[in-house]
């Protein structure tokens, strides 16, 4: 290595040339010159194949996590103490990139291990890519690296985990060592280094579930025991009158008028009973392929039939025409006509006589392919303490009403796997979500 780069370089070209003119003098110099040739080169290669094996050197050692990798700056030549310092240079940004890449990636994997929520990230295979302290802690496992591991678990919660799709949202019980966990899934995915990667978000729902159902109970529970007293206390009251009128003279009439009040109240007693019925034995859903647009406009004239008296103008959007709904139509049906119903009630009940009522229908497509139906109407807005409550069974603010029809409604819509809600804003807008 006492001679420099160029110096080799120099000396293989001035060879060539050399080996090119003689040929043309003379024939013995020619082939003289010819045969130092392949000697050049290879002094040439050699030098070469020494640089390469530092370069394999250094990048086996950065690959191994040797940091301590370092080519002498101290050689004889000036080409050699620059290559080697262009090495040292080239190791130490190297190193420099996987190690903040490796602190990244625990700062990272600490963040996961701080939040409430289970996280996942599974291959196509099943193939466990990431995990967090929480994710193994509601699945019960120490140690997780393929879904077919939960089969110890539940195999229902293997089958789940295996078979969900971005932009899923599942929700399944199981036991596990610790007990029962109510596990809602969120999905969602990613491309890394080409490889197709799925997102999980695991939570155990049982305490928000509880919360809920406590409070629907309570809520429940107060307009039960309303409806029951106010049935039931007339009764007695009568019942009580009529017992303490027997040794009395007390005509006809009298008894006549009480035991009708009675009975009036008994049959009311059980009409309350009869839509408590209807409300917790709502069918399972057929669903099939139907067209919204017609299913709309029959829907509309249905209304018009049941409502011949309310001044009302119809406006429908249905965008794409053609647009399908896969879904129980019958069961949809009594939604779609219970809104139309309240929707010209609240119109007719309008003070404002002067006002023309309208109701407008829109059906679309969103970006998450979930179908939607708004139906609103520009009668009197519900104000907001009445708004939280409509949802809830036998709350109503109409007279002889039952309160069912929009617990009813929405009950129907998640049985369909959708939803029913309450837009606010200036007109009473009721949307329903097919996801």
């Amino acid at each position: 290595m006492a001679f420099n780069y160029s110096f080799r370089v120099a000396v293989s070209l001035a060879v060539a040339l050399l080996a090119g003119v003689m040929w043309t003098v003379d024939v013995f110099w020619g082939a003289l010159c010819t045969a130092l040739l392949p000697i050049a080169l290879y002094w040439q290669q050699k030098l070469y194949r020494h640089h390469v094996r530092k370069v394999l050197f250094m990048l086996d050692a950065i690959e191994n996590n040797d940091n301590a990798i370092h080519f002498s700056e101290t050689e004889n030549t000036a080409d050699a103490r620059l290559v080697n310092r262009a090495l040292n240079r080239v190791a130490h940004i190297l190193y420099n990139v996987k190690s903040e890449t490796a602190q990244q990636e625990k700062y990272y994997e600490l963040i996961l291990d701080c939040v409430n929520t289970g996280i996942l990230v599974l291959n196509d295979n099943g193939a466990v890519y990431q995990k967090n302290s929480e994710a193994l802690r509601l699945l019960g496992l120490n140690v997780f690296t393929h879904v077919s591991q939960l089969n110890r678990v539940d195999p229902r919660l293997s089958s789940l985990l295996a078979n969900c799709r971005p932009g899923d949202k599942l929700q399944m019980p199981f036991n596990n060592e610790r007990g029962t966990v109510n596990m809602s899934v969120r999905v969602s995915d990613i491309t890394v280094r080409k490889e197709h990667l799925r997102i999980l978000a695991l939570n155990d729902i049982n305490n928000e579930l509880d919360e809920k159902e406590i409070d629907s109970w309570i809520r429940l529970t107060r307009v039960l025991t309303h409806e029951i007293m106010n049935a039931v206390t007339p009764i007695t009251s009568l019942s009580d009158t009529l017992l303490g009128l027997t040794e009395a003279q007390v005509s006809k009439e009298e008894i006549r008028n009480g035991l009708q009040t009675i009975s009036s109240t008994g049959k009311g007693l059980l009409s309350f009973v009869e839509s408590y019925r209807k409300f917790t034995r709502i069918p399972t859903p057929e669903p099939s392929l139907f067209y919204v647009k017609s299913f709309i406009e029959r829907m509309v004239e249905l209304a018009r039939h049941q409502h011949p008296d309310v001044r009302v103008t119809f406006h429908t959007d249905i965008a794409p025409s053609d647009l399908i709904l896969y879904a129980d139509e019958n069961l949809v049906s009594q939604v779609v006509i219970n809104l139309l119903k309240n929707a010209m009630q609240a119109i007719e009940s309008d003070k404002d006589t002067d006002k023309e009522g309208h109701i407008n229908i829109r059906a679309y497509c969103n970006e998450a392919e979930a179908i939607l139906i708004e139906i609103s109407n520009n009668g009197p807005a519900i104000p907001n303490d009445i708004a939280e409550h409509i949802f809830i069974p036998f709350f109503t603010t109409k007279e002889g009403g039952s309160g069912i029809g929009l617990s009813i409604s929405r009950q129907i819509m998640r049985l369909s796997g959708g939803n029913l809600s309450l837009l606010p804003g200036k007109e009473t807008t009721f949307i329903l979500k097919f996801n």
